[in-house]
């Protein structure tokens, strides 16, 4: 069963042509990505274009709006995006879109690997629509970022596992502090390892199938997370390394499985680990 919010491979493929639609490839790295191939007429967004220049957040809303209009993206779009590491990055910036108030965004389910596995249509020619005139229409964090403050909070207070839900979705290595960074990313590393004190371990990977990267059915995902004590009459807030993995599983939870209040907490471990005196478990 798909949802408003998740689309499938044949979907976007039967819609490659459709002028209302603007199919979006998010990527780490385009050079091992999109600059490969991609699908017909997907415009390329890096995760790098939607970070601040100066300071570690996202665009300002002028700056979402210049990059949208420079896609050729306009507001009465129909947005698909897509991208590498099994949407990582993908669910990253649909996070921001709603955020920034995007009316019609969707995720292509399984990416980059179903689209490849299924063997549909992929190009290296790059497409180039007119520009348009994107205007951010409201700005919405409220619902859908935890700060460093706020966690912290809830922490001394002794909230976590009773009012709030802390999920920390990244590998149980890394949960267990035996490493301080994926081995995607091995030069970026925290300054200690381990997890926020409360938070229970599920990596963000035991919601996809691996062979096709695409979400597992809802069944089995209500199954996952509730085993683990992760229920929908509470808060949520999801936290990886810097935000792209807790993105996929706020995705999960928010537009698969329907609970009504799940955050982010972006600054994640990056932000903790480094923290002179934060709490940490290993």
């Amino acid at each position: 069963m798909y949802y408003m919010a998740l689309v499938t491979t044949e979907w976007v493929h039967q819609n490659i042509n459709n002028p209302k639609v603007r199919i979006v490839e998010v990527d780490y790295d385009p050079n091992t990505a999109y600059n490969v191939w991609h699908v017909p007429g997907a415009v390329l967004i890096t995760w790098k274009e939607l970070r601040h220049p100066v300071r570690r957040d996202f665009i300002e809303p002028e700056d979402f709006e210049r990059l949208m209009s420079e896609k050729g993206i306009s507001n009465d779009h129909t947005v698909v995006l897509y991208g590498d590491f099994n949407n990582w990055f993908a669910a990253y910036a649909f996070w921001l879109f709603e955020a920034y108030g995007h009316e019609d965004i969707r995720l292509m389910d399984g990416g980059r690997t179903a689209w490849a596995k299924e063997g549909r249509p992929t190009t290296q020619e790059v497409p180039r629509y007119p520009k348009t005139q994107y205007k951010v229409r409201r700005v919405d964090w409220g619902s859908r970022r935890a700060y460093l403050w706020e966690v912290m909070n809830k922490v001394v207070h002794g909230e976590i596992k009773k009012s709030v839900l802390l999920i920390d979705v990244r590998s149980p290595a890394e949960y267990k502090g035996e490493i301080t960074a994926p081995p995607e990313y091995p030069n970026e590393q925290t300054q200690v390892g381990g997890h926020i004190p409360g938070a229970v371990n599920i990596p963000w990977g035991q919601a996809v199938d691996p062979n096709t990267g695409k979400f597992k059915p809802p069944e089995e995902l209500k199954r996952l997370y509730e085993s683990a004590g992760i229920t929908p009459d509470k808060e949520v807030i999801t936290y990886c390394r810097i935000g792209e993995r807790a993105a996929h599983t706020w995705f999960v939870l928010k537009h698969i499985l329907k609970y009504p209040a799940v955050r982010v907490y972006d600054g994640s471990w990056a932000e903790w680990g480094n923290l002179v005196g934060a709490p940490v478990e290993k």
